[in-house]
């Protein structure tokens, strides 16, 4: 068999994935498993990944879990332009220094900023302190502005002229937000402009297709009993 890709496109580093292997021609099977239904938690998807986590990869007997590592991998095997992870040693440190970075900075707040917003009050009936949310807030606007003057600074993309998986990380995290109506780009000309590159860059359809779920949130109807019980338990460190 095949590569298979396990993945929810209501997840950023899912969504990710699935663009970079449609902008790259790679095959795939999608596997889809639907996180908002606690398919994470089954036994056979178990099986693909003891994290229970998306995305997973497997490539015959091989599995992987980790959406850079999964990044990383499809890259390397699949030959992928150079300018997703540049050869030169200093472009692709670049590319490592913004990976690293946004897994405790962006990818927090954007998750916290949605959950709070749309998801804890909408689809676990869960009521969010208002303090709460405004701290999250405050803090994805501070990573915003870290964004910009770190990262973009006066350049087209995270790390140069083209782009790289930086840019589509930070993309799909960013429409994460967006989905539960947060501002994110409407105040910020420079990262509006930004935003419509990588758009153009991976193509307006494939970019309209992977975020058509996550856009549409906001109209999920409240999860059944058992689950809800669950995914709070699961999730109460995003109300901190």
């Amino acid at each position: 068999m095949g590569l298979e890709l396990y993945l929810d496109l209501m997840s950023q580093p899912c969504r990710a994935v699935y663009i970079f292997a449609k902008k790259n021609g790679i095959p795939f099977q999608l596997r889809t498993v639907e996180l908002l239904k606690g398919q994470h938690y089954t036994d056979s998807f178990g099986q693909v990944n003891p994290l229970r986590k998306v995305p997973a990869l497997k490539d015959g007997d091989f599995t992987l879990a980790e959406s850079v590592a999964i990044l990383l991998y499809l890259s390397r095997k699949y030959k992928a332009p150079d300018h997703w992870y540049p050869q030169d040693l200093q472009a692709r440190a670049r590319v490592d220094e913004y990976l690293s970075w946004q897994h405790t900075t962006l990818r927090s707040c954007c998750t916290r900023a949605m959950w709070q917003k749309m998801l804890f009050p909408v689809f676990l009936g869960q009521p969010v302190p208002p303090e709460t949310l405004a701290a999250t807030l405050a803090e994805l606007d501070r990573c915003l502005q870290l964004l910009e003057d770190k990262f973009l600074r006066n350049q087209a993309f995270l790390t140069g002229s083209q782009i790289s998986l930086a840019d589509l990380v930070a993309i799909t995290e960013l429409m994460h937000p967006v989905s539960a109506g947060c501002q994110v780009f409407e105040c910020r000309p420079k990262l509006a402009a930004w935003r419509q590159r990588v758009e153009s860059a991976v193509g307006e359809d494939l970019f309209q297709e992977a975020h058509e779920v996550i856009l549409k949130a906001k109209d999920i109807p409240p999860a059944d009993p058992a689950l809800k019980e669950k995914l709070r338990q699961a999730l109460q460190g995003l109300l901190q």
